[in-house]
């Protein structure tokens, strides 16, 4: 059977997701790796053919 609808995060006991996502908010950066990739990766793009 399943885990009937509950589970225990210690990270968002602690306020750790919480402060992670306040960060990302603020500084406009995303705090997991494939939104980073993404952001990085249109940010090269831009600078290289974007325009002057």
């Amino acid at each position: 059977m399943g885990k009937f609808g509950f589970s225990f995060s210690w990270k968002r006991a602690l306020g750790i997701t919480a402060l992670k996502q306040k960060i990302s908010r603020e500084t406009g950066v995303p705090s997991s790796k494939s939104g980073l990739e993404r952001k990085l990766g249109a940010f090269l793009i831009n600078l290289l053919f974007g325009k002057k």
